[in-house]
């Protein structure tokens, strides 16, 4: 078991990633970040909480460390964008969602330093990643990918207005089976609003397991932080996460419920 994540292990043919959840930066990197960067504003936060049901229903757990301003686990090694043409963050990204520095002046990560990152942070999600669904697939004949994300419902830097609550990705259908994204889009989500392949269309991680003819089903949520926070003081709601999560547990059950009974 890596240091860098925690793996909880599963029962049914389901694995649940939260690549943006991880909170902490190595000391060496801390000392040469703003105190904005230290503040690691743009987590997906409260992932693992707001998920925590998911355990017992069966589904295999992953959860990194390190914050995404160390290095990205959902951006391509190479560096290439996720959106071409739009503003894209990088893998180790140098500014915040609200555009302000996250080093120091002269600090930013050289390339000596990044590939350092992927070698430390970003290979050991991904391994773990790529081992976990082929055991599932071993095991079920084949695998499920949920990735597990979210977002601040106003971020003029990617969008306009308010985001959807519900944000579903699977490559513009290239991801995932369609009767996969049929099951989850014809969920009753009311009172949230939902949409499929809006902004979000699934970030690197989405798009490189999702191999459907291959029995490797990826799909991504952007999930609205006003579902089940304080988005302004970055704080965790459960009055807000109670109401939510019975939407999110008929997802998972939906995921589980295709991964089982469906054929390639």
């Amino acid at each position: 078991m890596s240091t860098s994540y925690t793996l909880i292990k599963g029962s049914v043919p389901l694995l649940i990633s939260m690549p943006h959840n991880g909170e902490e930066i190595p000391d060496d990197i801390a000392a040469v970040m703003t105190a904005k960067g230290r503040e690691v504003a743009d987590t997906d936060w409260y992932m693992d909480r707001l998920y925590a049901f998911a355990q017992a229903l069966g589904a295999f757990i992953l959860i990194p460390k390190y914050s995404r301003y160390v290095v990205d686990l959902n951006r391509d090694p190479d560096g290439i964008d996720l959106y071409p043409g739009a503003n894209n963050t990088e893998l180790c990204p140098t500014t915040a969602f609200d555009l302000s520095p996250l080093y120091l002046e002269g600090k930013t990560p050289n390339a000596e330093q990044i590939s350092q990152r992927v070698a430390n942070y970003w290979q050991p999600y991904h391994q773990a990643l790529m081992s976990t669904m082929q055991t599932i697939k071993a095991e079920f004949g084949q695998a499920v990918l949920l990735e597990a994300h979210s977002i601040r419902s106003q971020v003029p830097r990617f969008f306009t207005g308010q985001l959807p609550d519900f944000n579903f990705g699977n490559a513009d259908g290239k991801s995932c089976s369609a009767e996969l994204i049929s099951a989850v889009a014809n969920l009753n989500y009311a009172p949230y609003t939902m949409v499929c392949n809006g902004r979000f269309k699934g970030g690197y991680i989405t798009r490189a397991f999702g191999q459907p003819d291959n029995g490797f089903h990826a799909l991504q949520l952007e999930l609205s932080q006003r579902t089940y926070m304080n988005e302004q003081a970055m704080t965790y709601n459960e009055s807000l996460a109670l109401q939510v999560q019975p939407k999110l547990e008929a997802l998972v059950n939906s995921l589980i419920t295709f991964a089982k009974t469906s054929h390639n």
